[in-house]
């Protein structure tokens, strides 16, 4: 289970799925059985993640130091709160102009080129020229790793010492980060955001993400990957508000070698700052 759903809105749409699984002509007891025993997991995963998000808020004692940052008790570099890729990356990772529901933006790939197998470039290709109707996010789709980090709307990191959990306002979608020495599930697993595992070097924070699926791009402009991805993130800071964030591709089916994205992370400061709901609707 990857993702949960928060609000209102999120509950109907959740009964409304329900209610078109679950044979009408069952009693009401059995009905509520069934009901709880869908519902009750999904539940329990979300409580943990906010219990995390608590305890980031409130429970885990933070300090300044000199050199300005926010620090755990543990000296570790505290990156609760909420946070907002500031950049056009969502629409098109690379260099490109404006267009109609575009809006014009420098890339975030390094060199500004991504080193695609001859094949694989035909695909992207395809992709660009369908993407008002190919692009997974037109269809509601969690958008995958690192796509997720750099869409167009903020998120919040609840840090703990031995998880870290990322709520987005995107679709209410949840990632967990899982701490220290722990190893990746075995064999391959269809993630939408992949299995993510992080360890600290120094100040930077490093997540290792495998276990994907083949379905999300990295933007709407029709990059994309294979099951085969790997995903190197880094976030390191640049002062108590700011993340400079890496992610190193690997697909060997697709690249031809690896290549690298980075970006600057912003903290919100806003009073009563939070994150809203945003439910989204399949393109039109």
């Amino acid at each position: 289970m990857e993702t949960c759903g928060f609000g209102t809105s999120a509950r109907l749409v959740t009964l409304e799925r329900l209610r078109a699984t679950i044979p009408m002509k069952l009693d009401r007891a059995t009905l509520w059985k069934r009901i709880r025993s869908t519902c009750l997991p999904v539940a329990a995963l979300c409580l943990g993640s906010f219990s995390l998000l608590h305890a980031a808020g409130g429970g885990q004692a933070t300090a300044s130091r000199p050199d300005g940052l926010r620090r755990t008790s543990d000296g570790k570099p505290d990156f609760s709160g909420i946070w907002q890729a500031m950049n056009s990356a969502a629409w098109n990772i690379q260099d490109h102009a404006a267009q109609k529901g575009v809006p014009a933006g420098k890339g975030v790939v390094e060199g500004n080129d991504i080193p695609y197998r001859p094949e694989a470039l035909l695909k992207r290709q395809e992709n660009f020229k369908n993407r008002e109707t190919a692009d997974p996010e037109t269809k509601c789709w969690l958008p995958g790793v690192p796509r997720i980090m750099y869409m167009p709307y903020p998120f919040q990191i609840a840090q703990g010492s031995t998880q870290i959990s990322i709520l987005f306002e995107y679709v209410h979608a949840v990632r967990n980060i899982f701490m220290g020495k722990s190893a990746h599930y075995p064999g391959h697993i269809d993630f939408w955001l992949g299995d993510s595992r992080g360890h600290w070097e120094g100040d930077t924070l490093v997540v290792d993400v495998i276990h994907f699926n083949d379905q999300t791009w990295f933007d709407r402009a029709g990059n994309f990957h294979s099951d085969a991805l790997h995903v190197i993130e880094r976030y390191t800071p640049m002062g108590p508000d700011h993340i400079k964030y890496e992610a190193t591709i690997e697909d060997p089916n697709v690249f031809t070698k690896p290549w690298k994205m980075s970006m600057t992370l912003y903290r919100h400061k806003e009073e009563n700052g939070q994150l809203l709901e945003y439910e989204c609707f399949a393109y039109q």
